[in-house]
């Protein structure tokens, strides 16, 4: 593929006002589905989506030869992800402001350093310690509202949740990182694997008859754009970039962009603590990917 720095910003600045939108999509739709059927839902619209790509790509064959190449992979990655992580962060904001399980969220990337050392036998920089001290301050005066001494979180349950979301996000990005197979072909068997355990759940703990449109609306936006079109639109910025750091560098944009979201559009009033936090959580990372 010719390399083209502009197609690769288009896309990824695509993926960037998708998921900028999610937030406010999870809280909407948490209103009138649980955590489990709008993880359902979203899930069977990404594996379509994921399917019909591939379908067009000319890679369903790959779908086979791939898992039977590595079936217990493949299945551990799609319990990790959407399954767990997705059900977990899903939780998260259902019990906690938007504005918080989705900064908190943002933390992953420090919590991959860390899970880096142990796993994958990275050594820790200077940088990475600032980033990690920064981060995690961060999430501190977010779950807290700034009050840091008396520790009064608005759901402890829902702040665990959110920061072991981003335990599982890590992981799945680090045992990824020694899969060779074809980024859109692993993405999709993950979303394929994962659908009967979701389905299994679902008739165990939650109720597989849902009917509310309005939340059926949500839940396919959220399949099509935060499970779907946007991981598309991301790998593809990255097969164009010249330059992935410039490229990376545009995802901070989006929880900016998500505050005004849910401000504007849920009405959510925004902490001055929300903000503050989350200026320090992008420091962090932005220390981080220097060299």
């Amino acid at each position: 593929m010719i390399k083209n720095q502009k197609t690769a910003t288009l896309f990824a600045l695509l993926a960037v006002l998708m998921w900028s939108t999610v937030a406010t999509a999870f809280k909407i739709t948490l209103t009138y589905f649980s955590a489990l059927q709008m993880l359902l839902v979203a899930s069977l619209v990404s594996s379509a989506v994921l399917l019909i790509i591939c379908y067009r790509q000319h890679k369903i064959s790959l779908l086979k030869a791939s898992f039977i190449q590595r079936p217990y992979f493949y299945l551990l990655m799609g319990a990790i992800n959407p399954f767990l992580y997705y059900l977990l962060l899903f939780q998260a904001y259902d019990l906690l402001p938007a504005q918080q399980a989705q900064s908190l969220n943002y933390t992953w990337a420090i919590t991959l350093s860390l899970l880096a050392v142990p796993v994958l036998g990275h050594k820790l920089r200077r940088n990475d310690v600032i980033a990690i001290a920064l981060g995690y301050l961060g999430a501190l005066i977010i779950a807290t509202k700034g009050d840091l001494l008396a520790l009064d979180f608005v759901s402890t349950l829902g702040v665990t949740l959110a920061l072991l979301s981003t335990i599982l996000w890590a992981c799945y990005w680090i045992f990824n990182s020694k899969n060779d197979a074809d980024p859109m072909i692993a993405l999709s068997l993950c979303f394929l694997c994962s659908l009967p355990m979701i389905i299994l759940t679902v008739l165990i703990f939650d109720d597989i008859y849902i009917t509310a449109w309005q939340g059926w609306l949500g839940a396919i936006y959220i399949g099509l754009f935060e499970m779907g079109l946007a991981f598309v639109a991301w790998l593809t910025a990255l097969k164009y970039a010249e330059s992935t750091s410039k490229i990376s560098n545009l995802i901070f944009i989006s929880p900016f962009v998500s505050l005004l979201l849910l401000s504007q559009i849920i009405g959510e009033t925004i902490y001055p603590a929300t903000v503050i936090g989350l200026v320090l959580i992008i420091t962090g990372l932005f220390i981080q990917k220097k060299n």
